[in-house]
This record gives C-alpha cells, structure tokens and sequence, in this order.
C-alpha cells in the first residue's frame, strides 16, 4: 500500500494542480473578454444594459468552477477527512446552485430576445 500511496500522491497532487491552473486560466480569460466588451460599450456609447457582458462572463466563471470542483474532489481522492469531505460536498451545493441560476438566466434572457427580435430567432 505504501508503494501506490507515494506514486499516486505525487500523482494526484500534480493532476490536481493543473487542474486548478486550468481554473484559474479561464477565469482570466474571462474576465479580459468581459473588460474588452465593456470598455468597447463605454466607447460606443452602448451602457444601457450589462447583461450580455454578465453572463458571457459568467459562463466562464461556471466552466473554471467545475474544473475547481475536479481539483476539489482529488483532494480528497487519498484518505480524505470529515473537514475534506464537508468542504467537497459545500463547494458542490455552490457550484450546482450556482449552474441552475446562471442557466435559468441565461434561457430567460434568451427568451426575451426570441421576443424582442422574431425574425432573427426563427428556427
């Protein structure tokens, strides 16, 4: 057992790094395309309304965060504790609450812009 234990900690320890690299890269990229968009609103005079920006943005917060989640949960792949586990399962109740909300944005905001323009939303 302590043979595995030495190769998969380094291992694991290494995955769960890239991983949370991966994370971070989105949310960087996120937020550069999110500061383009709006310093290109403020220069167009078009600030009427964010929520494009929003929730472009926030789709890449919600991909980051699942690859934060995966980090999280080979955390606690090798003998994880109480503490471990509970933080797993609280960052999990985050991150689905989280999607359901951005999604159920997302398709609302949609819809308001099927009714607001027809004729470009025909299927």
């Amino acid at each position: 057992m302590e043979i595995s234990d030495s190769f998969l900690r380094p291992a694991i320890d290494t995955l769960r790094f890239a991983l949370e690299a991966v994370g971070a890269f989105w949310i960087a990229v996120g937020g550069v395309l999110a500061l383009y968009q709006l310093l290109s609103a403020h220069v167009h005079l078009k600030t009427a309304t964010f929520t494009p920006i929003r929730l472009m943005f926030s789709r890449y917060l919600s991909l980051a965060l699942e690859f934060q989640l995966a980090s999280d949960i080979l955390t606690t792949a090798l003998a994880p504790s109480w503490e471990q586990v509970g933080k797993l399962a609280a960052i999990a109740v985050i991150r689905t609450a989280l999607n359901y909300f951005l999604s159920r944005e997302m398709r609302e905001y949609s819809e308001k812009l099927k009714a607001r323009h027809p004729d470009i939303y025909q299927k």
